[in-house]
């Protein structure tokens, strides 16, 4: 693995929405200049359906994903940290760059109030994106 490539880390409750609709954006939009991670402190069994839909209307497929539990050292290992309301269990390590995006949480939600989201969270991507120190295809 290359040093320049980034590592960046979507961290929610459930990892079953809103990170995963972020780590879906930026595996979309980033190809393999990022490694991209998600992690939840508290993981569902799966991943929101309606988070799934969402991101199928535009063309991302989140379905093989599953949520996982935040480890210390995925934590530890990754360049940049971004929580969605996971307050407190979220660990802190020197050196890393932390963002602390509020989001709705989409669960129970419907479509119609899921997709305002699923736009926001790629708006914060797209921004994230580029911030980093990567070279995207086309860029």
């Amino acid at each position: 693995m290359s040093p320049t490539k980034p590592t960046v880390l979507f961290v929610c409750v459930h990892n079953a929405g809103r990170s995963q609709m972020a780590a879906g954006w930026l595996r979309h939009l980033a190809g393999d200049t990022v490694e991209v991670r998600s992690a939840g402190s508290e993981p569902a069994d799966r991943i929101n359906p309606v988070a799934v839909e969402a991101m199928r209307e535009v063309g991302i497929d989140i379905t093989a994903n599953t949520p996982r539990k935040l480890d210390w050292d995925t934590a530890e290992s990754s360049d940049v940290l971004i929580t969605m309301g996971c307050g407190d269990v979220c660990p802190v390590f020197p050196g890393k760059r932390y963002l602390d995006w509020q989001l709705d949480d989409p669960a129970g939600q419907s479509i119609e109030a899921v997709r305002p989201i699923r736009d926001e969270i790629r708006r914060r991507v797209e921004r994230l994106l580029s911030e980093l120190p990567v070279t995207t295809a086309g860029a």
